[in-house]
């Protein structure tokens, strides 16, 4: 026999600071009674499915052989599927995600909660578009949608994508950041701002589907960012036969290894970067991000005309960014003065 399920008694809700009545499940779940109850549920599960659905047509390594005594010689591929429009799925299937985030804020019928979801829904909006263009120059480069084809044509071409692509990378990668609502650009989660977000009013496994989603998105970041600029699962400079003797680790192991370096970036920025305000945030990537991104895809696609354009590109973006480098460390301010106990004088002179 179901027994009913409990009401919490009134009281003054210390989220969104007006009287409700909440009902509780066995599962820890409160749910506020005004609520969506459908759309309540099918937000979270809108944001978790997309995220790691895309995990089937990310290429983990080649195609491998194995030969095993008693069973025999077989050959099994690191990936589920190769689509011919790979990237176009991954693209589409990430963008379902801004659904789940709406509908959170929205069927919580809680004014905190909708604020968070609209921010949210808008800044995910405006990044994805200079993403789309970092995505479109990786395609110019390789003429090919296919995440498999686009790590073989690096092989190919002796060339990871990230020195003709440097600028694409930087676009991709920080939209990428914001697409994931990471700091610096968490704003919908600002504490001190909107108390939790769109997911204010969620408790329980709901509530672990929203953060399940985040970090599933910040791995599928994590592995696009490998597989387009950074040759996926092929070893530094796998055409030269003096480093042949790091092909000893394993493909998925070099893939695993690069996936973990962007992910140290996250946890990095986390506790490095304050956050932004949303005026800055969406300033950044309208004034900024989407200009930059279009004048990177112009600039890629003229040096794809000729066949040496993109090892061209390659150089000189490359020559510019240590340029730009050692400018930036010589113009920090002189610590090494004022740890060896010069006075303030001269550490101005």
């Amino acid at each position: 026999m179901n027994t009913p399920t409990p009401l919490l008694p009134r009281r003054l809700c210390t989220l969104c600071n007006v009287r409700s009545i909440c009902r509780a499940s066995s599962l820890s779940d409160i749910v506020p009674s005004k609520a969506e109850r459908f759309l309540h549920f099918l937000a979270p599960v809108l944001v978790v499915v997309p995220a790691l659905t895309v995990f089937a047509v990310i290429p983990w390594g080649p195609i491998t052989k194995f030969d095993i005594p008693g069973i025999g010689k077989f050959s099994t591929s690191l990936y589920v599927t190769d689509v011919n429009i790979g990237l176009l799925l991954v693209l589409a299937i990430t963008s379902v995600g801004i659904y789940g985030i709406i509908l959170g804020g929205w069927s919580s019928n809680s004014k905190y909660a909708l604020l968070g979801g609209l921010r949210s829904a808008a800044q995910l909006i405006s990044y994805e578009v200079p993403m789309g263009f970092a995505v479109v120059s990786v395609i110019l480069m390789s003429n090919s949608l296919s995440l498999v084809e686009i790590v073989q044509k690096q092989k190919e071409m002796h060339l990871w994508f990230i020195f003709p692509g440097l600028l694409a990378f930087f676009l991709y990668f920080l939209s990428g950041v914001a697409e994931t609502n990471r700091i610096p650009f968490d704003l919908p989660e600002a504490e001190s701002e909107l108390v939790a977000g769109f997911h204010t009013e969620y408790s329980g496994v709901k509530w672990s589907f929203f953060f399940l989603g985040e970090y599933a998105n910040m791995i599928t970041i994590s592995s696009i960012a490998t597989t387009l600029f950074f040759g996926g699962w092929l070893r530094p400079f796998p055409n030269v036969k003096a480093l042949a003797f790091l092909g000893v680790f394993p493909p998925i192991g070099w893939f695993l290894l690069k996936v973990g370096f962007f992910m140290f970036l996250y946890i990095w920025f986390r506790g490095t970067f304050p956050r932004f305000r949303f005026d800055q945030l969406m300033s950044l990537g309208w004034k900024t991000l989407i200009p930059l991104s279009l004048g990177n895809l112009v600039l890629v696609a003229m040096a794809a005309l000729h066949p040496k354009g993109l090892y061209a590109l390659g150089l000189a973006l490359v020559a510019l960014f240590v340029t730009l480098l050692a400018v930036a460390l010589r113009s920090r301010p002189m610590k090494g003065l004022a740890r060896s106990g010069a006075g303030p004088l001269e550490a101005r002179a």
